[in-house]
């Protein structure tokens, strides 16, 4: 089960207004995160994988998903293969 960390601030670019975020998962190295960002009517959820070099996160993946209308079409494709891959 995913985990909040709201304690900790999340390694994004200063220009991102995060408004809540749930931690997928955390190791010394890599985390991985789900954040809702934005402002006013414009808001985004996006899935972040970061890497963590000596002492500094870097990211390593983003993927946006704008609209609530596109989550479903991505759901089916992910469970699909999801699916195929067990």
């Amino acid at each position: 089960m995913a985990e909040v960390q709201k304690e900790e601030k999340l390694p994004t670019n200063e220009m991102i207004k995060v408004i809540d975020y749930v931690t997928i998962s955390k190791t010394d190295n890599w985390w991985t995160a789900v954040v809702l960002a934005g402002e006013g009517s414009r808001k985004h959820v996006m899935l972040y994988m970061w890497n963590k070099k000596g002492d500094r996160w870097s990211r390593r993946q983003k993927f946006t998903i704008g609209r609530k209308s596109d989550w479903p079409k991505l759901r089916e494709a992910i469970e699909r293969l999801l699916e195929k891959a067990d």
